[in-house]
């Protein structure tokens, strides 16, 4: 009896269902320890058939696939599904590694479910389930299993999310390998990177947070000199893809290809893994600028965003040529409680936090529940304080819902002839320990404030934390152009309409509009 194209659809949408209803019966019945111990989180149908859509896939052919983490084996079977719902005539080979035994004997029932789908259509599927930790395979901590020793030609995965101790076993030995991996996931992506064919492709979801930051910059570097990216999509919301795990993560999915060279990068945005996703193009340079010693990978969401990226590259300064250094601030309040006093208390110091920081300047003291004091105990509270002057501050952590990722404010010399302390939650703008021109700080604070800023910062960074690093090697106009900004006007920050237009004067001279 012929086979159609609608009889070979509706078997992979079946496929599929029957692999959401293990992963959901599975979930169930796991327990929080061994869900935290392992960093498991199922992928839904719906996002693994959005992964499993990413890998160029061939006509015909052999077709070696890697699931390493595979969980209930979610991308196994929309991988499979594709191939089989898009009549394509593929021999695949599925090898799925999974650590808990008790998930891999539903990944198992997966598996020989799809065999015997594919046998009714004379296609042929060779699979297998290695039940062990991939790191320890990979890295020779446990015996290599012959069946992960041959390249593939995918490695699809939703890797587990948890960190790696530094003295722990598994990291070191990924150092061995050259890589350092701050936790799992990204060790996950640097070792099924390593087990790609030439030209194989590498398929994930993972958070978002690997792509900017010193944190991970040495991994970045490792991964974007063997692969180049392909494909990027990115969810608008934070709390769709998991949501039955109560994760709150910035996710994306990716494809890269072993070997070749940075092209065009396809970018697609939907709300959550369920909803209609935008499409564009954009060259390579716009998500990883070679000129970038970080290998920062942008991810410029529409037109605006290249453009405000195309801008910022254009500045002509870092902090290091402005000769401004940035620092955490150093008092660690749980660390100086017997240091830590109302601000009305005789002999003590101006103590700011970032509750402090009000529309561009800082409101001292200020009712946040907070002692705003900060009383010298001993001689090593000295070296805590800052002299007095003109510092530009940023939080280092803005809330999910504040309108703004990067927040700025001036605390300004005027406010306290004595020293100043800043507590660690704020980042500081600074000279060599001591403060700025006035000019030059109220300049900072409008570029930090403005909508370019946070528009750029938004392109590269997935978390809501901003970094003494990230403030580093952002993009600023020259020490003249700063001081410009700064110059005659109002302490107090404009509103942002007003704002963004004194700003825009400066970036539109360098023949971009902002």
């Amino acid at each position: 009896m012929a086979v159609s194209a609608a009889d070979r659809q509706r078997d992979a949408l079946r496929l599929r269902e029957r692999a959401e209803a293990r992963r959901v019966r599975c979930l169930a019945g796991l327990n929080d320890v061994d869900q935290a111990k392992f960093g498991q989180f199922f992928t839904p149908e719906a996002a693994a058939a959005l992964i499993a859509a990413l890998p160029r896939l061939p006509l015909s052919g052999r077709l070696r696939v890697l699931d390493p983490g595979a969980g209930t084996g979610a991308l196994a079977a929309a991988l499979a599904a594709r191939v089989l719902g898009e009549c394509l005539e593929i021999d695949l080979e599925i090898v799925a590694v999974e650590i808990d035994a008790a998930v891999a004997k539903a990944l198992a029932e997966t598996l020989a479910d799809i065999t015997q789908t594919f046998d009714r259509y004379g296609l042929r599927v060779t699979t297998g389930v290695v039940v062990g930790d991939f790191i320890d395979l990979s890295t020779g901590l446990l015996d290599r299993h012959p069946s992960v020793d041959e390249p593939f030609d995918i490695v699809i995965m939703n890797p587990p999310y948890r960190k790696l101790a530094s003295s722990s076993a598994q990291r070191k030995a990924l150092l061995q390998q050259g890589v350092e991996c701050p936790n799992l996931y990204a060790a996950f992506l640097a070792l099924g990177t390593v087990a790609l064919s030439s030209d194989g492709q590498l398929v994930a979801i993972t958070p978002r947070s690997f792509a900017n930051g010193p944190y991970f910059a040495q991994f970045r570097r490792f991964m974007l000199d063997m692969v180049a990216l392909d494909h990027i999509h990115i969810f608008e919301s934070r709390s769709t893809v998991f949501s039955e795990t109560g994760v709150l993560q910035e996710n994306i999915i990716f494809a890269a290809t072993r070997g070749r060279k940075g092209e065009d990068v396809v970018l697609t945005v939907s709300h959550g893994h369920k909803d209609p996703a935008s499409v564009r193009v954009v060259p390579y340079s716009a998500v990883v600028n070679s000129g970038d010693v970080h290998r920062f990978i942008r991810i410029p969401a529409g037109d605006d965003d290249t453009t405000i990226a195309e801008l910022m590259t254009s500045m002509p300064a870092s902090c290091s040529d402005l000769g401004v250094q940035v620092s955490t601030g150093r008092v660690v309040d749980f660390r100086s409680r017997t240091s830590l006093v109302p601000a009305d208390r005789d002999r003590a110091v101006p103590l700011v936090y970032p509750g402090n920081l009000r529309s561009g300047v800082v409101e001292w003291p200020r009712d946040i529940r907070k002692a705003q004091g900060f009383l010298v105990t001993e001689p090593a509270d000295e070296k805590l304080l800052l002299p007095p002057g003109n510092y530009v501050l940023v939080k280092r952590f803005s809330a999910k819902e504040e309108r703004r990722r990067v927040v700025a404010a001036v605390w300004l010399a005027e406010q306290s002839a004595d020293p100043v302390a800043f507590e660690n939650h704020v980042n500081v703008l600074h000279v060599r320990g001591a403060g700025l021109d006035l000019p030059l700080a109220l300049g900072l604070s409008y570029w930090l404030n403005s909508s370019v800023v946070d528009t750029y910062f938004r392109t590269f960074s997935g978390h809501t934390q901003v970094n003494a690093g990230d403030l580093r090697t952002l993009r600023f106009p020259s020490v003249a152009q700063l001081r410009a900004l700064g110059a005659d006007r109002s302490v107090l920050l404009p509103d942002q309409a007003e704002l963004d237009a004194i700003v825009n004067k400066v970036v539109t001279a360098r023949g971009i509009a902002a």
